[in-house]
C-alpha cells in the first residue's frame, strides 16, 4: 500500500513526536520512547489519514473506534511499566498499534477484541510486522482470557465504568492494571496494584476513550453489530 510520505519522512515524524510531544509532557521511559520512535504508527491508520499519523489527536479507525492519542499511549504504556518478562493481557485491541508497541517490550502479549473487522485488520497489521508474540482473539474483553490467566500486566484501551472483576481476578499478585475509568463522557486514567494484602489505586490524567463494551462494563448499544 502507498502511504504519504517516504519511510524517512515517517521516522522524522516519528522523532518529532517524541521530542515534541511525548518527551515535554513528562513521558520519561526510555524503553517506551525508543518503541514509539521505532514503531510504525500509519501502517495502522487509513491511507487517507497516513499524514496525521504522528499529531497529537485520536483518529477513526473505522466501526466507530479511535486510535488513541500518542500522548495517552505513551502514558499508559510507561504507568504500566512492562518489562521483557511480562505476559500483558490488553482489552480492545483497536488498530493493533497500542498491542504492537506491547509487543515489542514484553514476552507475551494476549488482545481481545470484540469487533471482528478491527481484529481481521490489526491482525493483518501485527502479521506484517512480523511480532510472533502477539495472540488475538475476538470476544468480551471485560471477561478477560481466563485460559491464559494468570497476567502480570493488563491494559484496558476503553472507558469503564469501573474495574471488571473478571480482569481483577486474572491479574496476578504483585501485578499492574492500567485502566480508564468514569462515566461516559470522561475518565481517568487509573493504575490498579494488586498486592498480597489487598488493592492499591493510583489516578492520573483525565481522558475521553469509546465505552468498554461488555458483560462488566457499559450494555452495548442496539444499533451496533460486532
Amino acid at each position: 500500500m502507498i502511504r504519504q510520505g517516504s519511510d524517512d519522512e515517517f521516522a522524522i515524524r516519528r522523532r518529532q513526536m517524541v521530542e515534541r510531544q511525548l518527551v515535554p509532557r513528562g513521558i520519561t521511559d526510555q524503553r517506551v520512547l525508543e518503541a514509539m520512535t521505532r514503531m510504525p504508527r500509519h501502517l495502522f491508520v487509513e491511507e487517507a489519514l497516513s499524514a496525521q499519523a504522528y499529531s497529537d489527536n485520536a483518529l477513526p479507525i473505522g466501526s466507530k473506534q479511535t486510535i488513541s492519542q500518542p500522548y495517552i499511549v505513551a502514558l499508559m504504556t510507561e504507568l504500566l511499566k512492562v518489562g521483557p518478562e511480562d505476559r500483558v493481557l490488553e482489552i480492545g485491541t483497536g488498530s493493533g498499534y497500542q498491542t504492537a508497541l506491547l509487543a515489542s517490550l514484553a514476552k507475551e502479549v494476549y488482545s481481545v477484541e470484540r469487533l471482528r473487522a478491527l481484529w481481521q485488520r490489526a491482525r493483518a497489521a501485527l502479521r506484517d510486522l512480523g511480532l510472533d508474540n502477539v495472540h488475538l482473539r475476538v470476544g468480551d474483553g471485560t471477561e478477560g482470557w481466563p485460559e491464559e490467566a494468570p497476567f502480570t500486566r493488563i491494559i484496558v484501551t476503553a472507558g469503564a465504568p469501573g474495574v471488571p472483576a473478571p480482569l481483577l481476578a486474572q491479574l496476578e499478585t504483585g501485578g499492574r492494571m492500567v485502566i480508564p475509568v468514569g462515566d461516559e463522557k470522561l475518565q481517568e486514567v487509573q493504575v490498579v496494584v494488586k498486592g498480597p494484602t489487598g488493592i492499591r489505586t493510583e489516578r492520573y490524567d483525565q481522558c475521553v476513550f469509546v465505552k468498554l463494551i461488555g458483560q462488566e462494563g457499559w450494555e452495548e448499544p442496539p444499533e451496533e453489530v460486532s
